[in-house]
């Protein structure tokens, strides 16, 4: 498992809500949450929000779909973090995502939106492969949200949501 030195005191991993598909000639980082997509990305923030989850920093990949859901965050905290649109999260590798969480441990919780496998690979490498396995058997979902918290040398999955 992988250690963060400092760790902040929580990480929140959320998995983009559901895009649409490419249209022609369309860039996939320019692909949009569908009609499902936002109605997964307002009821995973809802439900994190009123399980008392309120990160103090977003880190959201540049990627549209990415800042869409994390703008679901934004709103359903009343506005009440910082917010940063980070170009590396986009095509990013589980080390690039792992970090950036290290880079900002001096906040108390940080949330990363971004993309799979890596936001997989990421709680992977967190929590480790059988816990991954217990918690979300099916793999990580679109609008999926892990809830970790730091327990003496290792990250502990507190809560896994999705809509």
């Amino acid at each position: 498992m992988t250690i963060i030195e400092p760790p902040p005191s929580r990480i929140y991993l959320l998995r983009h809500a559901r895009a649409a598909q490419a249209q022609s000639g369309q860039r996939d980082f320019d692909r949009e949450l569908d009609d499902r997509g936002y109605g997964e990305a307002e009821l995973v923030c809802e439900k994190a929000v009123d399980k008392g989850y309120r990160p103090d920093l977003i880190l959201s990949s540049t990627a549209t779909r990415c800042r869409q859901t994390a703008d679901a965050m934004h709103r359903a905290m009343a506005g009440e973090c910082v917010m940063q649109a980070v170009d590396e999260i986009y095509n990013g590798t589980v080390e690039t995502y792992l970090a950036l969480l290290a880079g900002q441990a001096p906040s108390p919780s940080v949330m990363l939106v971004g993309h799979n496998p890596s936001i997989e690979e990421t709680l992977e490498s967190l929590i480790g492969r059988e816990q991954l396995r217990s918690a979300i058997p099916g793999g990580y979902p679109t609008a999926g949200l892990a809830v970790l918290d730091h327990a003496g040398e290792s990250w502990v999955l507190h809560d896994f949501i999705f809509a």
